[in-house]
């Protein structure tokens, strides 16, 4: 495996941390992407050969500055991992629009703008890997993450039109969607917000207790999503998205199956609108 420079968000915890240290230890250079003084100097302590940068991906006007000195002083970067992100837990009619907008201004907005800061770099050298980090939650839907789903369908699709776009560049794009995984996604991380209408306990309480609860016991290992996102990225025919977990796999598979069982009941109505 030829040595590749990766530049890495969120690069300090969950999957940005496995993935930089996998990729570290078999001999790739990694860029780690962190947000803050105090992120960036325990990734420091934790991976001494990463180069750290400071990069809060929801300061968009400056990420181009950030990318550009990173390749000025480490050399091209051959693999974007967008993977900064966090889950927003809360019932729809109980979330306030701005943990909305918090949650899309980092799922979406930051991703797609560092992914911007490499599309010209990446097109004018004809090559180049992006790998967006979603979510099985960017395919299928689940009561309580209304937010979370919301921002991962959005990178889903952007990153499929991204990858038509580039291609004709010798670009490669492709979305890594994992299931359940024991990460910090469902405890310290995630955004909750506070219950205040009874009518929704008897559907969420459930659902919120069940979450907090098998945090941390998950089935998915990060170490092992990181192999398979480092083989993701050697892979000659990448796809354009790539589920990681059982759990993952059934879920989406499922809704696949009922999306077909859907579209066959309604077939009638649907042609009926034609000419």
């Amino acid at each position: 495996m030829s040595q590749k420079t990766f530049f890495i968000t969120g690069a300090n915890s969950g999957f940005g941390l496995a993935i930089a240290s996998a990729a570290i230890q078999i001999g790739h250079k990694v860029i780690g992407a962190v947000r803050s003084e105090t992120s960036r100097a325990a990734l420091a302590d934790v991976l001494p050969a990463v180069r750290p940068v400071l990069c809060d991906v929801t300061e968009f006007d400056i990420i181009p500055d950030v990318v550009g000195q990173a390749e000025n002083e480490h050399g091209p970067v051959d693999v974007l991992i967008n993977n900064a992100g966090y889950g927003h837990e809360g019932v729809l009619e109980e979330s306030p629009i701005e943990e909305m907008r918090r949650q899309f201004d980092v799922n979406v907005f930051g991703a797609v703008a560092v992914a911007k800061a490499f599309l010209p770099r990446f097109r004018e050298r004809r090559r180049g890997f992006i790998v967006n980090v979603t979510s099985m939650g960017g395919m299928i839907t689940m009561p309580g993450i209304a937010y979370y789903c919301g921002s991962k369908f959005a990178l889903q699709g952007i990153s499929e039109v991204m990858r038509s776009e580039m291609a004709p560049f010798g670009v490669r794009v492709s979305a890594v969607c994992p299931g359940s995984f024991r990460t910090d996604w469902a405890g310290r991380s995630m955004v909750r917000t506070e219950r205040s209408i009874t009518d929704y306990d008897a559907l969420f309480d459930p659902i919120r207790e069940a979450r907090q609860v098998k945090s941390g016991k998950q089935l998915g290992d990060p170490d092992k999503l990181a192999a398979a996102v480092l083989s993701l990225v050697e892979s000659s025919d990448p796809p354009p998205q790539l589920l990681l977990g059982s759990d993952a796999l059934k879920l989406v598979s499922d809704r696949i199956e009922r999306l077909q069982q859907e579209i066959e009941v309604w077939k009638s109505v649907t042609v009926s609108t034609d000419g």
